[in-house]
């Protein structure tokens, strides 16, 4: 019910105006991006199945008012055309290094939201340099971190049960090719069923301060974002050892759709964090 509120909220919401947008010729993509406003660059990754709009159209006011906010759409998703390629998150984050590249971004502060905060990681890893913080939103850095009701659920999940949601209108409001629906559906399934795993000695190395924001039922395993947060620096004693350069932070009365749905806490949790 939350997934259908949520959309509907987004067909009906009056879209945010870019200050500028195109389309970046990159690894074989027609990459769709959008930026807002002036300062220091902030990247948004989307999640799964959606675009800029949906996950973000309510909170890029907010950052542009003290950030170069740079806004995607990935392979496949919303204005970007899908291309014959395998999805994975290694090719994933390349594209988005590779639109900062022809962007001239030497650096940036990168936010990302389910899919968008796995490949944000993944990018974070392949180029620490890239990356100066990084807001990790409801996802996990392997496919064992989602509790075992959510793992069977994308087990069940079919491109008839997806192309008879709301998701599938909001791909025809965007896509270069609405016919090319259910392949871009299928290869989608197909990815979020493979198992993965980024390497908690991999987010280990990580320099760069880490917030993680988790709704508290999301169904992201409570154990599985412990051991990322203490990857990164967190879990201490801070009386004593000082305050870590990484946050947490659990949003109460959240679900896994409803947390991008918390406007406000959301603002007041990540805008401090990325001054």
């Amino acid at each position: 019910m939350l997934l259908l509120l949520f959309i509907g909220n987004i067909l009906n919401a009056q879209p945010v105006k870019p200050a500028t947008s195109g389309y970046a010729p990159i690894n074989g993509l027609k990459m769709y991006y959008e930026t807002y406003g002036e300062g220091s660059p902030i990247v948004l990754l989307h999640g799964s199945f959606m675009n800029i709009q949906a996950n973000f159209g309510e909170i890029i006011p907010a950052l542009s008012k003290t950030h170069k906010v740079i806004a995607l759409e990935l392979q496949g998703h919303g204005r970007t055309a899908d291309i014959s390629r395998p999805l994975s998150f290694p090719a994933l984050a390349g594209d988005v290094a590779a639109l900062l590249a022809y962007l001239k971004v030497d650096s940036a502060a990168v936010l990302g939201y389910s899919l968008g905060a796995t490949i944000a990681l993944e990018l974070t890893l392949q180029h620490p340099k890239l990356v100066t913080r990084l807001v990790f939103i409801s996802s996990a850095y392997n496919s064992d971190g989602w509790i075992q009701p959510v793992r069977d659920a994308f087990a069940m999940m079919s491109t008839d049960m997806i192309s008879q949601s709301p998701l599938k209108g909001m791909y025809n409001q965007l896509a270069p090719d609405t016919a090319h629906w259910k392949i871009f559906v299928t290869n989608m399934l197909n990815f979020n069923k493979t198992p993965f795993d980024l390497g908690i000695d991999r987010i280990k190395k990580i320099k760069a301060p880490l917030l993680i924001i988790k709704g508290d039922n999301d169904g992201i395993d409570y154990a599985h974002i412990a051991s990322l947060y203490a990857a990164c620096g967190g879990n201490v004693f801070a009386d004593m050892a000082g305050l870590p350069k990484s946050q947490l932070a659990v949003l109460p009365g959240a679900s896994h759709v409803g947390v991008m749905m918390q406007t406000e806490r959301l603002i007041n949790i990540i805008v401090p964090f990325v001054q």
